[in-house]
């Protein structure tokens, strides 16, 4: 009697279908053939002719001499050493008789996408911001990770592996990165390589998402410092320079909220940053002389940026 098991090591990709080779010739003992994962006490019992096996399924079903298998939806915790083993029928129960060398299966994962995650708060230019890249579901744990900013690379912490229940890895890395005014069109990378990988897995993140840029508000008076009695005189307010777009403004008058705004398109620069202008019509009536004219801007929800001017009235030139 011969038992030939001829594969010493098997690699496929999870999900795939594992095919596991053994054959017998010459007369053999009563008894069956069953496939184990692993040898002794802490051994599998993969297949064996009577009970149900969903995965796997023999090659030649019903033949004496082929007792290959089939297993399929392999994943990483299929991982492990597979044993064709001749079992000898006596009156003590069964007992192993021969069995072939053993083959040494590696499934193994593909990661799945990187996602990136950051702070739900947006950041003022000049400050650092965590960004965190994760990735799971992995075999064999190797995985390098690669930070650029734009096509620049950004140096990173040691990513961390760890390994779930099901075998397979998972992956966390992070980066801090400052932000600048400029960086509304810049892009963050997260590049994951892994050998089952033919190409690198990467995700951008947009750092405008992240960015928050103030604006900078002023009020023109005019063109005049001093104005006549009864003209009419338009302040206006330059909001410059902000990201995101959301932005709100109101004009007061010694505090109180004035009526009959202008306010004109918003308009985006080539920095990819913003600006929007607000006029306002003063009649210079003499009791108004000194009044105090505020811009308020709420930007995104923070607290509001005042900007004044003071309108001055001079008597006509009587001659």
């Amino acid at each position: 009697f011969k038992l030939q098991q001829p594969q010493d090591k098997v690699s496929l990709v999870a999900g795939q279908t594992l095919t596991l080779t053994c054959t017998v010739s010459g007369n053999g003992p009563i008894g069956p053939v069953k496939w184990l994962k692993g040898l002794g006490s802490g051994n599998e019992t993969i297949y064996e002719q009577k009970g149900s096996f969903l995965r796997v399924r023999r090659v030649q079903n019903g033949s004496n001499s082929d007792f290959s298998i089939r297993i399929r939806d392999v994943q990483p915790e299929d991982t492990g050493t597979y044993y064709c083993v001749e079992f000898h029928k006596s009156v003590g129960g069964l007992k192993v008789f021969q069995h072939g060398k053993g083959t040494k299966v590696s499934v193994h994962a593909q990661p799945s996408s990187p996602v990136v995650s950051v702070p739900d708060q947006r950041v003022r230019p000049g400050e650092a911001v965590r960004f965190n890249c994760t990735t799971e579901g992995f075999f064999p744990a190797n995985i390098s990770v690669k930070w650029f900013k734009d096509k620049n690379p950004v140096s990173g912490h040691v990513p961390v592996v760890t390994q779930a229940q099901s075998k397979s890895y998972t992956m966390f890395s992070n980066v801090s990165v400052m932000l600048h005014e400029g960086d509304v069109r810049a892009n963050l990378t997260c590049e994951v390589n892994h050998l089952t990988l033919k190409n690198p897995l990467k995700v951008t993140y947009p750092l405008r998402n992240t960015l928050r840029v103030p604006p900078i508000v002023h009020v023109d008076p005019g063109s005049h410092s001093y104005t006549e009695v009864n003209k009419t005189v338009n302040f206006s307010c330059h909001v410059e320079g902000f990201y995101p777009s959301d932005v709100t403004i109101v004009w007061l008058e010694n505090g109180v909220e004035m009526k009959g705004v202008n306010i004109s398109q918003l308009m985006e620069t080539s920095q990819g940053l913003f600006k929007q202008l607000s006029l306002v019509e003063v009649q210079a009536t003499q009791e108004k002389n000194g009044s105090v004219l505020c811009c308020r801007v709420v930007h995104d929800g923070q607290e509001p940026i005042n900007a004044t001017a003071t309108l001055r009235i001079t008597a006509p030139d009587r001659g």
